[in-house]
């Protein structure tokens, strides 16, 4: 692996800094390159083409990036850990979390999405307009220019979901810039169809370097703009061409797409990866995949446990709804089990309990036991379900061995959360392959879209055209691979069970926690009606004008024509 090179490019009101270093996607670094000498080499021309893809990581696998695409919703209570104790609704950046006091001077929104959106946005752009100095060969040249003009339409995507009308420009910015446009989302939208056309129609089929978008990655997000736009007959089309001709499948299990071992499988089409060297990732100080920790519950002071690789870095950031878990049948469904961990088992012997003289008198049978350790290690120590347990089965047979937390533990009557220490953990992103016990970042991959969403994609889209028998084949697909053993059947639905409702709990059960639920639920204009039934810890923050992110007060501090670029209305 090269060294990083970086290379200052200037945007609104700053300057930004590129720093790109994937698994295999690697830089080439010419010494004390600048930008006239950096496009006029092959080699350096290489290095801004990389580059491009390293803003994703500014949201992918990042705490801010989970904050800005999957909280905020109907799948996540808010939380926070801060040492010993926890504190509800005080996790980094609650305005973004639970819609309180969301202001255009946000952090995360400036710093996190607007900010890199940008800079890769002028990357592209410089990369585009100096692509014929570079001395790349003719099938190089055409793919370069594929991938940078996917990249260049792929973070207007993601602002135009995020802010709507947005700053646009396909030229270089050079120097400080002042004046800022509004470009509507139409005009936008037809630019980012455009570019990710052409790249579909310039890309490779295959790639040697894990990351790198090809043809068949490009055709399915540009599938997915097509239907976030309303071009639903566009979208079905591409994604059955995704889904028939790819060459990619549905993984057999669902579970397998979350071993660390597995992560670069054949239903993943497109992800950001991260190196295992955990130094050259970007951006700097916030190295890695941070998922296995912010979803993960304090397990650590409880008997029996304590912190280690294999169950995890406790950060304690959000918590399933009630209305997540209940979304599930774990009768019939892998995915519950291949989601959550419900189980814990004993790692710290000395700490262990003993039975003691009152809790062995509710049952005779354990009188002889009194003053003997509870379990061992590797027994279960800590036993989480989302059923409510008999008083006899949690006094005799569980609570009094270990620890269990049932349905009544961990929420109240009305949904909210009760226990903001101990919960259902997402599992999806467990990491046993980092270094230590204390390591928060790790080296696996976030994948921005997989095989599976795409049959989602194309069922809802087949909903909005009134076809729903087809829609609940397409969505069929994806549930026989969720079936538990002997259970296909009854994990199969009639056309007539196809709604929007539906289709946003499918999407849950099957992509939660994967960084697309936000702009889901802004999709199909369930946004504010979802946080307000089934979020009782945030539905009374959400308000209408919150379906738009507040365009940052930075930027619009620093431009001249304040009358023309306005902000978002409910945020002024």
């Amino acid at each position: 692996m090269k060294q990083n090179s970086y290379i200052g490019l200037a945007i609104l009101a700053g300057m930004v800094t590129l720093s790109a270093c994937n698994k295999k996607l690697e830089e080439y670094n010419p010494s004390n390159a600048t930008e006239e000498s950096l496009f006029k080499t092959a080699e350096g021309f290489e290095t801004a083409v990389n580059g491009a893809y390293t803003y994703n990581r500014n949201l992918y696998g990042k705490e801010e990036g989970f904050a800005l695409l999957e909280a905020g919703t109907d799948l996540w209570a808010p939380s926070a850990k801060n040492g010993n104790s926890t504190v509800f609704g005080s996790s980094p950046n609650p305005a973004i979390t639970t819609y309180s006091g969301l202001l255009a001077d946000n952090y995360w929104v400036n710093t996190n999405l607007w900010t890199p959106c940008y800079a890769a946005i002028n990357l592209c752009n410089t990369a585009l307009g100096r692509i014929d100095e570079a001395g790349l060969t003719p099938a190089r040249r055409q793919s370069a220019e594929a991938e940078l003009r996917f990249m260049r339409a792929w973070y207007y995507f993601l602002l135009v979901q995020a802010f709507g009308d947005v700053h646009f420009t396909l030229e270089p910015t050079k120097g400080m810039v002042t004046v800022a446009n509004r470009t509507s989302v139409v005009t936008v939208y037809e630019q980012i169809v455009n570019d990710m056309q052409f790249a579909a129609g310039n890309l490779p089929v295959t790639t040697a370097d894990y990351g790198r978008i090809t043809k068949t990655g490009a055709l399915a997000i540009l599938s997915k703009v097509l239907l976030t736009k309303g071009d639903y007959q566009a979208a079905s089309n591409l994604a059955k061409v995704v889904i028939d001709e790819s060459g990619q499948g549905l993984l057999p299990r669902y579970a397998d797409l979350w071993q660390m071992a597995n992560e670069t499988n054949n239903e993943v089409l497109w992800a950001v990866n991260y190196a295992t060297n955990l130094n050259l990732n970007a951006p700097s100080g916030n190295s890695g995949h941070r998922g296995h920790s912010l979803f993960l519950m304090e397990y650590s002071d409880l008997p029996g446990m304590k912190q280690d690789v294999v169950n995890g870095f406790p950060e304690g950031r959000w918590i399933p709804t009630l209305h997540y878990l209940d979304l599930f049948n774990e009768a019939i469904d892998s995915r519950f089990d291949a989601t959550f961990k419900q189980a814990w088992l004993a790692n710290n012997a000395s700490t262990i309990p003993v039975w003691t003289v009152e809790e062995v008198s509710h049952n005779p049978a354990l009188a002889a036991r009194v003053g003997q350790p509870k379990y061992t290690v590797g027994d279960t120590a800590i036993w989480i379900t989302k059923k409510v347990l008999p008083n006899a089965d949690q006094l005799y047979t569980h609570r009094y061995r270990y620890k269990t937390y049932d349905r009544d533990d961990l929420y109240n009557s009305n949904g909210t959360v009760k226990n903001i220490r101990q919960y259902f953990s997402l599992k999806k992103f467990d990491d046993p392959t980092r270094a230590t016990a204390a390591e928060t970042n790790s080296a696996r991959n976030a994948p921005i879209i997989r095989l599976a969403e795409v049959y989602l994609n194309a069922a809802e889209a087949q909903f909005r055209l009134g076809k729903l028998d087809s829609a609940a084949r397409f969505i069929n697909s994806v549930r026989r691979r969720a079936a538990l053993p002997g259970h296909a059947d009854a994990m199969e639905i009639t056309g007539a069970m196809v709604t929007t409702d539906f289709i946003l709990d499918e999407r849950a059960r099957e992509l939660g926690g994967e960084q697309t639920r936000w702009f889901d639920l802004k999709r199909l204009g369930q946004l504010e009606q979802r946080v307000k039934m089934t979020n009782p810890d945030i539905a009374a923050n959400i308000r209408p004008y919150h379906l738009l992110r507040p365009i940052p007060l930075a930027q619009l501090g620093a431009v001249t024509n304040k009358d023309e670029f306005k902000q978002n209305p409910g945020y002024e």
